[in-house]
Formats: C-alpha cells, structure tokens, sequence
C-alpha cells in the first residue's frame, strides 16, 4: 500500500475518532479545561515556579501510577499500590539509618520487597484463581500492617538531608543546557522510532507514514517541550527526579509496543482466552504484570519518601491509592482491559496533581479536592464505556 502523506495521516486520525478511538485527546482537553479555570481563579497557578512544584510532585504518585496502568492493561487491578510504596519507604528508612546500610543497597531491598509482593499476587491469582480486587484488598491491609511492625515503636524516622538521595528528590535540577540537550536527544529518538516503524511497514506492504508526516510530529513534538523547558528553566528548571520518571515512561512504553512481552500483555487484557488458544504462556504475563506493578510502587514509595526524607506510618497511606488508580483511568487505561499506554500515568497523574495544587492555591479544603477528582474519575470511565461501545460499533471493538 502507498505510504500516508501528512492529508493521509490528518484522515486517519479523524476516522480513528468517529471510531470511537479516541485516545489521549479527551484528557488533554480536560487538562486544558482545568488549566484554563485554575489560572482564571489564580493567576499563580501556570507560573513557572508552581509548574516546577507540579513536576515534582508528579513524579512519585507518577511512578506509582505506571505500575496500575500495566496491570489495568491485563484486565486486573491492584489496591495495594499505596501500601506496597508505604512499606518499601519503611525498608529504605530502616535499612539505610538504622541499620547503616549503603543507599544502594538500602534501596535494592526496598524494591525487591516490592517485587516479591508481585510474585506473591500472580501465585496467588494463577494458581487459586483468586479475583485480584480480593487478593490485593488483603494485601493492602496486611502490608500496611507489616509497614507499621518495620517502622517500630517510632513510627517515623528521617532520611538524612545531607544523602544524595534526599538530593535527588529535593534540589537536583537540570542546567539549562542539559534540559535542551535531553529534549532534542528525546526527540530524535522519536523521529528515529517513527522511521524504523515506517521502513519495517513499507517493507511488509503495509500501510506507513511518510517522511514528511514523520518530519511534522517531530517538530511539533521539539516546538511543544522546547516551550516548556524554556518555561520551566524561568524558575529552577526541570527536576532530575521529574525526568527519571519520564524515563520510566518511556522505557514502559517501549516494552509494551515494541517487544513480545508489550504485544502479548495487550493480548491477554483482551481477551485471555484466545491469548492462551494461540500459545501464550498467560500465567506468565500476570506474574510479569502483577510485579512490574509494586515493583514501580516500591521506587514510587521511595521516590516520595525521598522527596519528603522522611518515612512515616502515614507514608503510603491517605489517598495515595485513589490518587494512582485515578490517575490511570484518567489517563486513558481502561477498566477492561487490554487498552492504554504508558502516557496514561504521565496525563493522568499531571490531571490529578493540577487539581491538587489549584485547589490547594485557592486555600479550598481536601475534602472539594476528593469530590472533584470524583467526578473527574467517573467522567473518564464514561469516556471509556462510550468509546468501548463506538469501537464495537464500528467494528473496532
């Protein structure tokens, strides 16, 4: 088939949408609703030292969200993100000032606590054929139990300021020129992925972007976060923190589009049947996904008690899992299984953080902010359920 010219791809994109396949474009037009009456109300809100603050508390929960967004991705969920993080924070903390372990080695055992959580769920869920929502219900209660017996009598104990972890999470910025260089790196790997994509389709006869349409994305793409390095560079610039998680963003995104492992999960979320009919070892994708999950909520865990250096019987707990599960919905992942990518967590945790920092600028109690996100979850999922019914519609389902 010839290759999409740039009217090719504008008309693609158009049908994609009269589909019912609406991708990230809903959340990003209510992240601009939200913007828009945020700064209305405060004209704080887009500064750049609020943006930078944004950023930065993103990271975290961010993390954490990218975990949930893998397991909605086969179908399943996990309500024990919160307390996983909580008590990989708890292990970190003891590990590292208590029993003076190296930071490293102090951070291995925290994440490895979270992956053996994972194995536990996909033992549990593969083997009994016990519902996730029962199986991560429990261990919501019982690692938040085990965070508290880790913790001790204290209840609470501060990383040392002076580590270069609590640096990381707290005062490490990119210079201004590394910032640009990171995001003209960012975007020829993008062109490059583009065009590799494009040769292997124009070699199988398939339908594939042209050079031109691959040449417009990318300097969208440059001209977009371009602007907004520049923007965040007015104040302290981009957190080093912050781009750690895009690049677990992006690192996710490439296993699950561009490896066997990516195209078998989506297969699985799918339908599980019919991915074990044509010789997918199913067992292993929900072991794989159910530990990726607390793997990523172990180093969100961690990430945020650096970031606050300390780690507490509080950590993990609150809204941090409606926080994750949330984010991810809002983002794109859905319910069902089987759709979404790894730029939910990022559009998502962005959507819920931006309602959390206006909300908190307007001095508006915690208690509007839950019933706003509320709102803003159900809307998603609605989203959802009408897409899903259009695609099956069209015969896209």
């Amino acid at each position: 088939m010839p290759a999409t010219g740039i009217r090719g791809s504008l008309d693609l994109f158009l049908t994609r949408i009269r589909g019912g396949d609406l991708g990230s474009l809903p959340v990003i037009a209510g992240l601009v609703v939200i913007w828009v009456a945020f700064q209305t109300l405060n004209p704080a809100f887009l500064s750049s030292r609020n943006l930078v603050d944004l950023t930065m508390q993103c990271a975290a929960i961010g993390t954490i969200t990218l975990g949930v967004v893998i397991v909605l991705l086969v179908g399943q969920i996990d309500l024990s993100v919160g307390s996983i993080s909580g008590l990989a924070a708890a292990v970190l903390a003891v590990t590292f000032v208590q029993w003076q372990w190296n930071p490293v080695a102090a951070i291995l055992a925290a994440v490895a606590v979270g992956c053996l959580a994972g194995l536990l769920y996909g033992y549990l869920f593969t083997r009994f054929g016990v519902p996730s929502f029962v199986i991560t219900l429990a261990g919501l209660l019982g690692f938040q139990g085990l965070q508290l017996w880790v913790l001790g009598d204290t209840g609470s104990i501060n990383l040392p300021y002076d580590s270069w972890l609590v640096f990381f999470a707290q005062q490490l910025y990119l210079p201004g020129w590394a910032s640009y260089a990171v995001v003209v790196l960012g975007v020829a790997g993008y062109a490059w992925s583009l065009t590799t994509r494009a040769r292997r389709r124009a070699a199988a006869d398939l339908e594939s972007q042209s050079t031109g349409a691959i040449l417009l994305r990318s300097a969208l793409l440059l001209t977009v976060l371009g602007l907004a390095v520049w923007y965040l560079n007015l104040s302290r610039g981009v957190g080093v923190m912050f781009l750690f998680f895009l690049v677990l963003v992006v690192a996710v995104n490439h296993a699950l589009t561009r490896t066997r492992w990516g195209r078998a999960v989506y297969a699985v979320g799918g339908s599980a049947e019919a991915a074990r009919r044509a010789g997918i070892r199913v067992d292993r994708i929900y072991y794989s996904a159910f530990a990726m999950c607390t793997t990523l909520a172990a180093v969100g865990g961690i990430l945020a008690a650096a970031r606050l250096a300390a780690a507490n019987q509080s950590s993990g707990a609150g809204d941090t899992n409606l926080n994750a599960i949330a984010a991810a919905v809002i983002g794109g992942a859905s319910l069902f299984g089987g759709r979404g990518t790894a730029f939910a967590a990022l559009l998502g945790v962005v959507v819920i953080q931006s309602i959390s920092s206006g909300l908190t600028l307007l001095s508006l109690d915690s208690s509007v902010r839950f019933m706003i996100t509320g709102v803003v979850l159900v809307l998603a999922v609605i989203v959802d359920s009408v897409s899903r019914r259009s695609r099956t519609a069209s015969g896209r389902g």
